[in-house]
């Protein structure tokens, strides 16, 4: 493939995790409808995402130990690690056995944690590509 795969695969679960938190702070309002959707968007965007990490780690392990981008990459590998984590703690937390039950304040609080965190991972994502040119083919002469 002349490209990577990774930036092909990361809108899935970014998607997905960000109409999660939408739907949560939306069933403050709108009750059950919303807070069962956003639990199957925590399903969705978390199975997502296992496919675009493993990329993410295909791509790293193409990159010099010396890069200048290294620094920035640990970085985003960390804020997306753990907008996973959030995540996942919220679903964790509004399971009940394989049923969804309705999210409490902590499950939320993780639902926007996660948020946070996958909007550093996204403008560190866009600092490796536009900034250090990660993943870009020079223009042919």
């Amino acid at each position: 493939m002349r490209h990577p795969l990774h930036p092909a695969l990361v809108h899935f679960p970014i998607a997905c995790w960000s109409l999660a938190t939408a739907a949560d702070l939306a069933s403050l309002v709108w009750g059950e409808p919303a807070w069962h959707l956003a639990g199957v968007l925590l399903v969705a965007g978390i199975g997502f995402a296992i496919p675009a990490m493993l990329a993410g780690f295909l791509e790293l392990a193409k990159v010099a130990a010396d890069h200048p981008a290294i620094r920035d990459l640990n970085r985003h590998m960390i804020a997306v690690m753990s907008a996973l984590s959030c995540y996942a703690a919220s679903l964790f937390l509004r399971l009940q056995g394989a049923r969804l039950t309705e999210p409490g304040v902590p499950a939320i609080a993780l639902s926007v944690l996660g948020f946070v965190a996958l909007g550093v991972a996204g403008w560190l994502g866009g600092k490796l590509v536009y900034g250090h040119r990660l993943g870009v083919t020079p223009p042919s002469a």
